[in-house]
């Protein structure tokens, strides 16, 4: 009993002088976090070509980060779902990236103890190309393309500079609108002609390089193939070829190879004019053939005349022979100008109810001359803001015009004699691009202005055509 009295006694000895020595052991400090600065959260910007340097400031209390700390970088490809992965510091690439803006992240490890540490930032890839203005003009009958840097230096009929070759011929339109899915790339340039021995040509807006002609944007191209207009407001592309109307895929993954081709016209007997609207859920347009207005549901089915007339200030199912010179149609009160066999130039006006499209009607509101018809040439070019003025050309003149109260004047723009060959509104309605032989200029046209030149750039080879304009 009494030895039993002494283990016990003993035990509780060892444990209390383990006890005791244990005091003070839980002060514990945790590892210092490195300082990583100017990269979390924030946006670099790269050049697709060049060289990019990504090198922020780096401390660890106690450390090198030369030799205890380890640096791995991954930029997202998420179109190809993947991503690319750089060790060491600084990260140091040629960027070879399609421009559009990337998740990237980059990860510290503290090679003493083996944690890591994230830090995420975006890139913003973008090219020599991504910020200017590409023009398409004529110069004795050869078409050229060229770039207005922002310094508003010209890159002057940079297509052959780079293909060696000249584009086809007669052009009529440089259309470039991104695909729905995605959004912030660099869009391509369609270079739309009717030259019956060449076709069309499809241009990588990063690189101005040709990425294929246009019969490669058909399963089955028809043949002949004329291009006529394109549209692409709700972001994926329409068109009119052949006078039909023709829409994109979009029942394939996005990035799937056919995703955006056209396949097949859309039936009817009709023949467009070029000067259609892809309006929400419906499309109007003129069939040139029964000299009438026309509609295709939101599946681009043509519905023809099939719909409501309200008024009687004119047929719209059948406004007589002629030539529809313009029209821009608007939910709401559309103007079109139709010059008519007996030679005069009318201005009709209607509005367009198709909110409900089984319900769709056309309420024609008034037919008169145009009070401008005796300006008006062959290949007058037309522009509509959305406070419903126009402007159109006439030879070295730019005229505006107010069809509520007939208002018919010129801006002040002198441009020197030389004839006005392109025009283009911004979507504010307040500048005015026009293109002369040789010169690309920007007109103030906002309330108050009257089209005052603020700003000239030179070095446009022959005539423009066409601007597609990236800020």
């Amino acid at each position: 009993m009494k030895s039993n009295i002494c283990y016990l006694f003993i035990l509780l000895t060892v444990i209390f002088t383990a006890c005791k020595k244990d005091l003070g052991n839980y002060n514990y400090s945790p590892p210092t976090e490195p300082l990583v600065d100017g990269l979390d959260g924030s946006t670099v910007d790269a050049v697709v070509g060049d060289s990019l340097i990504v090198r922020p400031y780096v401390y660890l209390a106690g450390a090198d980060p030369a030799k205890d700390l380890t640096f791995d970088w991954d930029i997202i490809v998420a179109e190809e779902a993947r991503a690319d992965h750089y060790t060491g510091y600084p990260l140091k690439m040629v960027y070879n990236l399609k421009p559009m803006l990337r998740s990237a992240k980059l990860t510290v490890t503290d090679n003493r103890n083996s944690l890591k540490y994230f830090y995420s930032f975006s890139i913003r890839g973008g090219t020599k190309f991504s910020i200017g203005a590409a023009v398409l003009s004529v110069d004795q009958g050869i078409t050229k393309l060229s770039f207005i840097r922002p310094d508003s230096t010209v890159n002057s009929n940079l297509y052959y500079a780079l293909h060696n070759e000249d584009l086809p011929t007669h052009p009529i339109q440089l259309f470039s609108k991104p695909l729905a899915y995605q959004a912030g790339t660099t869009e391509d340039y369609w270079v739309i002609c009717q030259d019956p021995a060449k076709a069309s040509v499809i241009i990588d807006g990063s690189t101005m390089l040709r990425k294929h002609y246009f019969n490669d944007q058909f399963f089955s191209p028809p043949s002949p193939l004329l291009t006529e207009a394109f549209e692409g407001s709700t972001g994926t592309p329409t068109g009119i070829i052949n006078g039909k109307l023709y829409l994109s895929v979009t029942s394939t993954a996005p990035f799937a190879p056919d995703f955006g081709k056209f396949s097949s016209m859309q039936t009817g007997d009709y023949y467009l004019s070029r000067f259609y609207t892809r309006a929400g859920n419906f499309f109007f347009g003129f069939n040139t053939l029964a000299n009438a207005f026309v509609s295709f549901d939101g599946g681009g089915n043509y519905m023809g005349s099939d719909y409501t007339v309200t008024g009687n200030a004119f047929n719209p199912k059948n406004i007589g022979a002629g030539d529809l010179l313009y029209m821009q149609a608007i939910p709401g009160i559309t103007y079109a100008f139709f010059k008519g066999a007996d030679g005069n130039v009318y201005e009709y006006t209607f509005s367009i109810d198709m909110a409900d499209y089984s319900q769709r009607a056309i309420k024609p509101i008034s037919k008169r001359i145009f009070k401008g018809a005796a300006l008006l040439e062959k290949d007058t070019k037309w522009a509509r803001s959305a406070v419903d003025l126009f402007y159109f050309t006439s030879a070295d003149k730019i005229y505006a015009y107010n069809p509520v109260n007939e208002d018919l004047y010129p801006l002040s723009a002198d441009f020197a004699g030389k004839k006005v060959t392109m025009i283009q509104l911004n979507k504010e309605g307040t500048k005015l691009t026009a293109g002369i032989e040789g010169s690309i200029l920007t007109l103030d046209v906002s309330v108050g202005k009257n089209g005052v030149i603020t700003n000239r750039v030179n070095g446009i080879p022959g005539s423009p055509v066409d601007i597609v304009i990236r800020k």
